[in-house]
């Protein structure tokens, strides 16, 4: 029986190890600019073509590659950074197991030109499926240019199920975010087909946030730093009133990796604990520095996890410090942009209002010696238009004529509560063949009488499921109505949601949006659904957009389904609105017109009936 062991050629197990290194455009992007970082650019741009499909390319300005290295950085296991196994718990650099490269070049066609300072001329290679395909000296900056053509064109299984460029492009913002937070120091550009995302010039990190994410993040931010001996935390987190109901603005950087770790991730929360609204989530770029010695960064495939000796202390720490920077800095924001730590730079709170007498109401013409009844008349007078009710400060002088007085509002009160159930009646006898009758509990339920006893409604969960019904409709039949804007209003996202709108964009205008794209990163909004038009339209659309990635991560839900649910719950009425019998007939019949009208969005009931067997035992002995 012959052997059946054997060694796997090297092109085979470079796309083996290919699947573990770049999974994704963005898995390829990632790892290029990190050897970029590492060899010392303080200048980096990426070049995107169809979200990375067809092209990649990372240009930086570092200290370049000699000819030998040029050839030697394509070959597995081969880096600069390890020289013995030791090597591994003193890693303060980004890539070092030598992976990268030969995983790239496995799956897409690789052209590198680089050269070092010192050198004239520098090295071209070109490369196709780890095969080299010429190496030659050529001219160019000092340096390194990396261009990425055509990944996965020898693995179409796994071109396959790369997905849109929308989606693509956003996972691709998402590294290059982390990236950029990670080296504030470094100017970093952006460029997809033509067009410049992201202009990061160097900065401060709390400027480098409000670049990434928007100007208004300046007053979001609060400062967080703690020294111990086991770590240095420094950072921001976002104040709990912008807390947001997705994880995406969190980012942990352990000795500037970017890691996930939900046990601190826990930390940050706590520190958060009864100052965030339920379902809501903090905004936080925090940075710790340990000594590599004490954590082990090689356990997982893409670096992202990382092992901690002592992460009970770590945890406590970052509690702490964070729980402490709420209280010491969240009163009031501050006031220079260059200014992050300094608490002398905070507005200084508003002083105590100064402190005034309270006024005495008294009669001037009041005459002692005048005759019992003018003088009660006159009393009565002055203890009304006082329009005060404490007798501490009116006090009539015959105690009989304020017993007259109570008892005379009273008789008036009751005729008035007489009045108003009698035309109660009258408006039920004339409506009750036309329509049912329903009474509003505190602006949140509607109340009916049904033949086993009555019924409570939910009305913004109602609200909900009518909408939600109608806009799944109208994204089926590309039915929806939009109520044009007398004035169209432009909304800017972050680079983020902006592809996340333009990927949702036909479906949206599905719904009733009139939509254009207006430039970098804005939209025009020219209409919106005709159900929604007393809403904002920038408040809508963000809401939207939120809504969605919140059930994209907890529900999983289908595109469109994420949709009119997102919508649906951002259009409807909120508990606390005071509708009309007319609204509340229709808002009834809409609901058992719907499919699952007892069925709300977070899956509980919308209706809770009480029976008459129920209320009889309730009141019953």
């Amino acid at each position: 029986m012959p052997d059946i062991i054997q060694l796997l050629p090297d092109a085979v197990a470079n796309q083996i190890a290919a699947g573990e290194v770049v999974q994704r455009p963005a898995s390829a992007v990632k790892e290029l600019i990190e050897n970029a970082i590492d060899a010392g650019a303080d200048k980096i741009q990426l070049i995107l073509k169809d979200a990375g499909k067809a092209l990649m390319q990372v240009i930086d300005n570092g200290c370049g590659m000699s000819l030998t290295d040029a050839r030697m950085c394509f070959e597995r296991h081969a880096t600069s950074k390890i020289r013995k196994a030791e090597d591994l718990f003193a890693i303060r650099t980004m890539g070092f197991r030598g992976e990268a490269m030969a995983s790239i070049a496995a799956i897409a066609q690789v052209e590198l030109k680089t050269r070092r300072h010192e050198d004239e001329l520098g090295t071209c290679i070109l490369t196709e499926g780890s095969e080299v395909i010429s190496q030659e000296a050529c001219s160019a900056p000092t340096g390194t240019s990396i261009s990425v053509k055509n990944l996965f064109y020898n693995t179409p299984a796994r071109r396959n199920f790369l997905k849109s460029n929308p989606v693509e492009m956003r996972h691709i913002i998402d590294e290059f975010q982390r990236v950029a937070l990670a080296n504030p120091q470094i100017f970093l550009t952006l460029h997809h087909d033509g067009q410049e995302v992201y202009h990061l010039p160097a900065a401060s990190l709390k400027q480098r946030i409000v670049h990434l994410f928007g100007n208004n993040y300046n007053q979001r931010l609060v400062p967080v730093e703690e020294d111990t001996t086991i770590i240095k935390l420094h950072g921001f987190v976002g104040k709990p009133e912008f807390a947001r109901k997705t994880r995406g603005e969190q980012f942990f950087f352990v000795n500037n990796r970017f890691i996930k770790d939900n046990y601190l991730n826990h930390a940050v929360l706590i520190a958060f604990q009864e100052l965030l609204p339920d379902d809501t989530y903090p905004l936080y770029v925090l940075f710790i520095d340990i000594d590599p010695a004490k954590i082990d960064i090689n356990v997982h495939p893409t670096k992202t996890e990382i092992k901690y000796q002592d992460e009970k202390s770590i945890y406590a720490i970052i509690r702490s410090a964070v729980k402490r920077s709420l209280g010491k800095y969240n009163i009031t924001p501050t006031l220079d942009f260059d200014q992050e730590n300094s608490i002398g730079h905070l507005i200084t709170p508003k002083p105590f209002e100064e402190i005034k007498q309270p006024s005495i109401a008294f009669n001037p013409d009041f005459n002692p010696f005048a005759t019992e009844k003018k003088t009660n008349e006159r009393e009565t007078a002055s203890y009304r238009s006082t329009g005060v009710s404490d007798h501490r400060t009116a006090i009539p002088r015959n105690w009989d004529t304020l017993y007259e007085i109570a008892k005379k509002e009273e008789t008036q009160q009751h005729e008035l509560h007489q009045e108003a159930a009698t035309m109660a009646v009258n408006e039920q006898d004339v409506t009750k063949n036309s329509e049912k009758q329903f009474f509003q509990v505190h602006n949140r339920y509607i109340l009916s009488q049904i033949k086993s006893g009555f019924m409570l409604i939910s009305q913004q969960a109602a609200h909900e499921r009518i909408l939600y019904e109608r806009f799944l409709q109208q994204l089926q039949n590309h039915s929806g109505v939009s109520q044009q804007s007398l004035f169209p209003q432009s909304v800017t996202l972050n680079s983020a949601d902006f592809e996340l709108l333009k990927e949702l964009l036909p479906d949206i205008r599905a719904l009733g949006f009139d939509i254009r794209e207006f430039g970098r990163n804005t939209v025009v909004v020219e209409g919106i659904p005709a159900d929604l038009t007393n809403a904002n339209e920038h408040e809508l659309l963000e809401q939207l957009l939120e809504g969605f990635k919140n059930n994209l991560a907890i529900l999983k839900l289908d595109k469109r389904d994420n949709l009119a649910r997102s919508l649906a719950r951002n259009g409807a009425m909120k508990a606390g609105t005071k509708l009309s019998m007319e609204e509340m007939n229709q808002l009834v019949d809409q609901l058992f017109a719907c499919q699952m009208p007892n069925l709300a969005l977070n899956g509980k009931p919308v209706i809770s009936t009480v029976t008459l067997a129920e209320l009889a035992e309730r009141f019953e002995k």
